[in-house]
This record gives structure tokens, sequence and C-alpha cells, in this order.
């Protein structure tokens, strides 16, 4: 049986726990080449621990953010299971080039540092909405009574061209009535005045003037009401234009309170109007960005801080075995086809 320097087989590399073995394949490590790797099988399960961590919580985190999209749970987990997975694949091709002759390079580290980076931004803000989450409500249900007050504003102005010609003549016709019941109410005032004796002529009954000041008062009240006759319909009409245009508004209000939601990019915005507004919650909100972003670069971080074993010179190497029996193949399978073309 083929032992190592600390007297480990691959026998019990095979005997491995599960969990550890999963921890590697985490990692992207291969199992046979850790069997003379005995102190990189413990770095690349912290390594593989790490990359767990991170796929868990993008799996949860992505869970949540559809959960905010889609109406089933189901659907949900599904396709947070799946995008987790994503996340996972990306995480492993990562690490997965970070060897010892790159991984103090500054462009391939940099180019690995802002993919997670941004990955873990993205992550970071459907877990800071379910931390936030009662607070986040509270400033949908004001930025919702902002967003009424908004729409109905801007209905008034779209209706205002229409409406104002038709408020212009209904206050036109209105005031041509007030103005006849003014001459009417002056005219009636006139003739009750001379005939109790407080009028002009200081004679109390119906007498010549009084008389005179009773015709000119009914040909007005019978003016005021042949002009009222006239003008009423058209007073009728644009009362019933303005009603129609207040129900249409109305209408678009109500139709436009339905779409009003709590979906994800309602409560970003609320969140970011919270932190506006909230200069403790801004700085919880940083930390926990901080924080959550730390959680997506630590695969990178562990693989780039861990140093570099016993492991890495196995694939080198095991590599350039691979490559030098192919090369041994292909010239073998050449010279046997120049062999049969001779023959």
């Amino acid at each position: 049986m083929q032992e190592n320097a600390s007297g480990h087989s691959m026998e019990q590399i095979q005997r491995s726990s599960k969990f550890n073995q999963f921890l590697w394949w985490l990692s992207t490590a291969e199992k046979e080449l850790l069997e003379n790797a005995v102190v990189d099988r413990n770095r690349y399960a912290i390594t593989g621990f790490t990359v767990m961590g991170t796929w868990l919580f993008a799996t949860l985190a992505w869970t949540y953010f559809f959960s905010t999209v889609v109406d089933s749970i189901l659907a949900a987990i599904l396709l947070g299971i799946f995008m987790g997975g994503i996340i996972l694949g990306i995480d492993r091709a990562l690490i997965k080039g970070i060897n010892r002759s790159n991984k103090l390079k500054l462009i391939p580290i940099s180019f690995r540092v802002l993919l997670a980076m941004t990955i873990g931004l993205f992550m970071a803000q459907p877990a800071l909405l379910y931390l936030f989450n009662k607070e986040i409500h509270v400033q949908i249900s004001l930025d919702n009574e902002q967003r009424k007050r908004n729409k109905l504003q801007s209905q008034d102005s779209v209706y205002q061209s229409i409406k104002a010609p038709i408020v212009e003549q209904r206050n036109r016709l209105q005031q041509q009535l007030i103005e006849k019941d003014k001459e009417v109410s002056a005219a009636r005032l006139s003739f009750i005045a001379e005939t109790d004796g407080t009028g002009g002529s200081k004679k109390i009954g119906l007498k010549d003037i009084a008389q005179a000041k009773q015709q000119a008062y009914l040909r007005l009240q019978a003016d005021y009401t042949l002009l009222e006759s006239g003008l009423r319909p058209k007073l009728n009409e644009a009362d019933s234009s303005l009603k129609q245009i207040d129900a249409a508004i109305l209408k678009e209000q109500a139709a436009f309170e339905t779409l009003l939601n709590d979906g994800f990019i309602t409560r970003i915005e609320a969140l970011n109007n919270l932190i506006d507004k909230n200069r403790s919650v801004a700085f919880r909100y940083y930390l926990l960005v901080a924080i959550l972003m730390l959680i997506e670069l630590m695969p990178v971080i562990a693989k780039t801080l861990l140093p570099s074993g016993t492991y890495d010179e196995h694939a080198k190497l095991q590599e350039a075995f691979e490559i030098s029996e192919l090369q041994k193949k292909y010239h073998q399978l050449t010279e046997k086809k120049e062999t049969d073309l001779t023959n």
C-alpha cells in the first residue's frame, strides 16, 4: 500500500468523512492529489467552507428576492436554488484560477475581486430588505401616498387645458346671472321702499311712482327669468362636462392605486429614501453592505491569503505528466500510421 511521509495512504483519504470530501470539491481540490498533501487537506477544507457559506447565502438571498416578484413560494425556492447554483459555479471558477503562480498578480486578483464585489453588492440588497423589512414597509406606505399626490397633480395639469375653457365659460355665464340678479334685487328694493314711504316720494301705498318702479321690477324679473332659462342648459352642460372630467380623473387615480405594490424595486426605493432621511439607518446600512459583500469575497480572500502547499506542486507535476503521456501516445499513434502507410 502506497504511503506518504506522514504515513497517510490513499485508503485513508477514501475513508475521510463525506463532508470533508464535499468541502474539497467545493474548493475545487482534486481528492486524488491530496494523497500526498496532508497539510493542504485542511486548507482546502477551510476554503470549501467559505464557498459553502457563500453558496448558502446566495441561495437564501435569491430566494427572498424571487419571493418579492413571484406569487409562488415553491417557484421562489426553486429559482433561488438555481441562482445559488450559478453563484457557486462562478465562485468555484474564481478560486480554481488562483494558484501559486498568479495569486499575487494584481490584474487577475483585481478582476476576481471586482467580479465578487459586483455579485456581493447585488446579493446584499435582498438581505438588507429582509433585515429592514418593517421599516421599509412603513416607508413604502409614505412613498405610496406621495405617489398618489404626484399622480393627482399630474392629472390635474393634464386636464387643466380641457377644464380651463369650460370653467371660464361657466364663470362667465354665472356672472351674467349674478349681475342680472343684482339688478332685479335693486329694483325690488326700490319698489318696496317706494310703497312703504321710505323711497323718494315719501308716499305710502301703490302710487304712480311706485307703480312705475313695480313695472320696472317686473320687467327685470321677466328678463332674469328669460336669461336664466337660456343660460341654465349651458350651465348644466358645463357642470356635466366638469363632472365627467372629475370622474375620469378619479377613475385613472383608482387604476393607478391598484398598481401600487411592495415589489423589489419599490422596496429598494423605500430603502434608499429611508437611508436619505435617517443617518442611523444609513450607518448600519453601509456597515451591513460591507459585511454581506465580505461573505461573497471570502472564497477569493481565503484562497489568496492561505499559503501555498504541496498540492499546487502536485497539481503542476500531474498536469505535466498527463501532457507528457498524451504527447507519447500521439507520437506512437503517428508512428503507427506512418508504418501502416509504408507497408
